[in-house]
């Protein structure tokens, strides 16, 4: 359940919306990266430090992905690395944080530069941070205190019976839990095939591949992030020039390849970006193409990692 008391924390003055609740004033939709921000940060550490919540948890994280919509242009590591190191070891769904941290957190995501994620703390405390400079905070207690810090420092703390980013507005898709019984059948998979290719959906939008045989399943098994979302495809193909041959002749695919040191890379392309890809992948020994429609996708198997108890808790 989410928590009873909602406040949506704004720059935006409610006497400066019409009738439909849209704000008609002159406030930027951006952060000032400056004492505006600063304000923010206080707001959420005072309705934390109300609540007794000094860590939280980190769910569904993502990055952004080859289309970015933020209002700030993307910069490298997501706006993420003063935080975590260049492959986001500790980003990931469940990841627990110090608040100076998740605090460090809503500002990357108020800069709008690649990352977000949810900042929970069980059914206690949450954090959302939706576009324009919008900030929903949910606590378990009223927090009247925070209102007025979050007053005195220029911001307004409107109530609210829900944040609209909660997760339980989420359209999820029912996945099946990697357990025993699956890794079952990817064993039996790799027996008649020989090898196949894995993608490892660590966040939301970036993934690893690897190339599974019989003799590296273990190992590979064994270096996956948590709650990571696994899916099986058939293996590379070696014939690289019939993989760029037969591209659809419009649309985008999601193109995969292995280099000659072993590193296996993707990146999405359309029609208008194949010779580039041929340039691209001239060296690379196997490759292959995937459709983006969801109703295309045909994987061998699908799956989410669960925790070290066995039990689910991803939200893919």
């Amino acid at each position: 359940m989410p928590p009873s008391f909602v406040h949506r924390i704004t720059k935006y003055d409610p006497a400066d919306r019409d009738e439909r609740g849209h704000y008609t004033g002159t406030e930027d939709t951006v952060s000032d990266h400056g004492p505006v921000e600063a304000a923010y940060l206080a707001a959420v550490a005072a309705f934390a430090e109300a609540s007794g919540i000094d860590r939280l948890e980190i769910r569904e994280p993502a990055v952004t992905g080859f289309v970015h919509f933020g209002g700030e242009a993307p910069v490298e590591g997501h706006g993420l690395g003063e935080l975590f190191p260049a492959d986001l070891t500790g980003y990931h769904d469940g990841a627990k944080v110090s608040l100076p941290v998740a605090l460090e957190l809503v500002r990357a995501m108020l800069r709008d530069q690649g990352a977000w994620c949810r900042l929970e703390a069980g059914d206690a405390f949450t954090v959302h941070v939706g576009w324009d400079q919008y900030v929903y905070v949910g606590s378990d207690r009223p927090c009247p205190d925070a209102v007025t810090r979050t007053r005195e420092l220029g911001l307004f703390a409107e109530p609210l019976t829900v944040s609209p980013y909660a997760a339980e507005f989420d359209e999820t898709e029912e996945v099946e839990t990697a357990d025993e019984y699956f890794w079952t059948r990817v064993r039996m998979t790799l027996h008649s095939r020989q090898s196949a290719l894995l993608e490892e959906a660590y966040v939301r939008n970036a993934a690893r591949w690897h190339r599974l045989t019989p003799k590296n399943l273990a190992a590979v098994r064994a270096g996956l992030g948590p709650r990571a979302l696994l899916t099986i495809w058939p293996d590379l193909v070696p014939d690289v020039g019939a993989v760029l041959a037969a591209l659809p002749e419009e649309g985008a695919v999601e193109f995969v390849w292995e280099t000659q040191d072993g590193t296996i890379s993707h990146t999405v392309v359309d029609d208008t970006e194949y010779q580039w890809l041929a340039a691209l992948v001239a060296d690379a020994r196997a490759a292959c193409a995937l459709p983006l429609d969801l109703d295309e996708r045909r994987p061998l198997h699908r799956a989410a990692l669960p925790d070290s108890d066995g039990v689910p808790r991803a939200r893919w």
